[in-house]
């Protein structure tokens, strides 16, 4: 009998890429890869540190995996493992944690599924974080998901990430162009770019500050990729996001309409404190570049609320700035504090209460600036590419500008470009479409 391994991923497109390199790697030592709601001999759980109660969820998804095999390998990967591994380990049944260096080489850590008196840990400092290995995840035929660098070199005060992944690096050209290929040969139609700093693209393999190529010379060079009908840029920094960058996604053959750009604060106050590299000038200025050569564009904004020092004054600030600035839709943060991070010691500690109003109140306005967004586009025409799921007797899909669009369950449709026109906006926010024959 094979022996069936099972994976759980929390946090970002980046770690589901990561997760589906790690899946191959187990596939290829003669494992039969499972669904996590099966019985299997070993759980794989990618942690986040970037995720809100990261250990309460830790303790769930593995009680969770112990009932559907109570004598199940429990094994734990990613951000979280690298900086909290003996948090980790104490976790009762977790027998193995492994940190940013080691996790790629999992399978050589396992001897046997033995369950262990005492879990250990293999993890690195991470200054030894100075490789890089490529992955992609093809789990879902329509879109997959491609790293194309890690690791950050900025300082922002409130973030662990380059704690948990260490410096900026990429991949070579080459490479990520075989894995597009490779990813094109599975019949997907969509990549997503993925990295924890993707516009920061071209920093040699070991810290080489200097940059061998450029993110817009990587874009140009998957934009000639074949049977990949299009190519997403996941999330950029303003200050990256060149005017080259955005001219040339308006012309390209396969890049859609769709920026996602973290803005953190509107106050520039708080930017500051957040050491964040630009001020909201910029920002402002990055949007009105994309709405001049893409009017149809689909904008998304992160937003943090609650960072130590944000008074009413500085919350409505971003507020107000955000309310009028022509944006898509918001992902919106409730700060939370991180151990070893600036922003810990810092004064003017916003009270739970406080973050939660603020945080409702942005996500209102998120829903305004979507259905907005969506409003505009009615009556236009659109290519939409259809998901496999069943919802309800409705299948779901997006346009190249991300509006999210429904027609009845048709299973010829899954993981084929169509051309609709969008009509209504329904109650659930959803647009529905009418097929265009052509």
């Amino acid at each position: 009998m094979k022996k069936r391994v099972a994976f759980y991923t929390l946090g970002c497109k980046l770690n589901f890429a990561e997760t589906a390199t790690i899946a191959r790697s187990f596939e290829n030592e003669g494992f039969d890869k499972v669904d996590f709601e099966e019985p299997a001999d070993i759980y794989v759980i990618n942690t986040c540190s970037v995720t809100e109660n990261a250990d309460k969820q830790f303790r769930q998804i593995v009680r969770k995996a112990l009932k559907h095999n109570e004598n199940a390998f429990i094994a734990a990967v990613g951000c979280y493992a690298q900086l909290k591994p003996e948090d980790l380990i104490a976790v009762d049944g977790v027998d193995l944690v492994l940190g940013a260096k080691e996790k790629f080489n999992i399978t050589q850590y396992i001897d046997d599924l033995t369950k262990l008196n005492k879990g250990q840990i293999h993890s690195c400092d991470i200054n030894e974080a100075d490789f890089y290995v490529g992955s992609y995840s093809i789990g879902d035929r329509t879109r997959a998901f491609l790293k194309i660098q890690d690791g950050c070199d900025y300082k922002c005060t409130y973030c662990t990430i380059p704690m948990a992944r260490g410096i900026s690096r990429s991949d070579t050209i080459e490479n990520i162009l075989q894995n597009a290929k490779k990813i094109s040969e599975n019949n997907i139609k969509e990549i997503v770019l993925t990295g924890v700093n993707i516009g920061d693209y071209g920093k040699g393999e070991f810290g080489n500050k200097k940059h061998e190529h450029t993110f817009l010379e990587l874009i140009q060079a998957l934009d000639t990729v074949e049977g990949i009908e299009r190519l997403r840029i996941s999330s950029i920094e303003p200050n990256l996001l060149k005017d080259e960058t955005i001219a040339f996604v308006a012309q390209s053959r396969s890049f859609v309409p769709h920026f996602h750009i973290p803005l953190q604060s509107g106050s520039n106050d708080i930017l500051k404190k957040m050491k964040r590299r630009y001020l909201r000038e910029l920002y402002e200025d990055r949007v009105a570049k994309i709405r001049e050569l893409m009017p149809d564009a689909c904008i998304g904004v992160d937003v943090i609320v609650g960072f130590p020092g944000e008074t009413d004054e500085h919350f409505l600030e971003t507020y107000h700035f955000l309310n009028q600035l022509d944006i898509s839709y918001l992902h919106v943060f409730t700060y939370s504090e991180r151990a070893n991070t600036e922003a810990v010691e810092m004064e003017g500690v916003v009270p739970s209460e406080v973050r939660a109003k603020r945080s409702r109140m942005l996500r209102g306005l998120s829903a305004k600036k979507r259905h907005h967004f969506y409003e505009q586009q009615l009556g236009s025409t659109h290519q939409v590419l259809f998901e496999s799921d069943n919802k309800d007797g409705f299948m779901h899909g997006f346009t190249e500008n991300y509006v999210k669009v429904k027609t009845p369950f048709a299973p010829e449709l899954v993981n084929t470009l169509q051309k609709v026109v969008l009509k209504k906006i329904d109650p659930d926010g959803i647009v529905t479409i009418d097929l265009v024959n052509d």
